[in-house]
């Protein structure tokens, strides 16, 4: 999913022109990249319909799942600006409402918009479910939000935008209250259950448990020795297995030589900090 939004991001940077005036090349450059990344078979008409008749008019496509549309996805050029303009959004509500289609995506390849289509008491407006903005909002915001139009979320879209937008919403209320944003993502990653201490807060004298590297969560690694130096030895390890080349070696030569080494607890933990820093991994035990 990353590389096909930073591929369409990058043809937007080179093509700009095209798109603003190319409907056409919208869909099949920009739009078809992201949705085949999503999951969706962009060439079955089994999942993807093009032109799907409404009483108001064609669809741009239909996304069916197990034979129902689950949502109406219409396309217009990069020159439009599918968030601020409404028209193009009452057009994408009509034809969901008379298909009877729950939800409504809008998109000029960069910008998208995803509506809920109708309830009872509601403005078009109040039923946004969430917007997206390639070229303005962080990639990883990008993509959390994108994943939510996945074959395999897209049926739970609305409960999915409400937990995504509470927790915005709690995490700028939280930060107002004065918490600190390092210590609001420790306390999201920590694990029930478990203490996972990071290496800039050992002391020397603790007894691991288990040993963790954070790669978008915590990573358990083997632990022979549970002990600090055991975790040392499991570090470097970890470490040779995802080095090649010359790096492996120099990785390889070090363990070989701080095994033979009597290391005070104290002087480990100094090297584990200096292995977080070197290397740009975090790592954790559980004691």
């Amino acid at each position: 999913m990353e590389r096909a939004v930073l591929n369409v991001m990058s043809r937007i940077s080179q093509h700009r022109n095209l798109y603003e005036r190319n409907e056409e090349a919208v869909k099949q450059h920009l739009i078809g990249e992201i949705m085949i990344a999503l999951g969706w078979d962009w060439s079955n008409p089994e999942e993807v319909r093009p032109e799907e008749r409404t009483e108001d008019g064609r669809a741009d496509y239909a996304l069916l799942l197990n034979g129902e549309i689950a949502a109406f996805l219409e396309a217009k050029n990069l020159s439009v600006n599918v968030i601020k303009r409404d028209e193009p959004l009452r057009q994408l509500a009509r034809y969901c409402f008379s298909r009877g289609v729950k939800y409504g995506i809008l998109t000029n390849g960069a910008k998208w918009v995803v509506i809920k289509a109708f309830a009872e008491g509601t403005s078009l407006r109040d039923r946004v479910l969430f917007t997206v903005d390639l070229e303005k909002e962080p990639l990883e915001r990008v993509l959390v939000k994108l994943s939510l139009l996945s074959k395999e979320r897209i049926r739970k879209l609305e409960r999915l935008a409400t937990l995504l937008s509470a927790l915005e919403i709690a995490h700028k209320s939280l930060l107002n209250e004065g918490f600190d944003e390092e210590s609001l993502l420790d306390y999201l990653r920590s694990r029930s259950g478990s203490s996972i201490v990071p290496v800039d807060k050992l002391s020397g004298v603790e007894v691991p448990r288990a040993l963790y590297v954070y790669e978008n969560g915590w990573k358990p690694i083997p632990l022979g020795d549970k002990s600090l130096r055991g975790v040392l030895m499991a570090v470097l390890d970890y470490l040779e297995g995802r080095s090649s080349g010359d790096k492996r070696d120099e990785v390889r030569k070090a363990r070989k030589l701080l095994s033979r080494m009597k290391l005070p607890p104290e002087k480990v933990v100094i090297l584990l900090r200096e292995i977080e820093r070197g290397e740009g991994i975090r790592i954790g035990v559980e004691i």
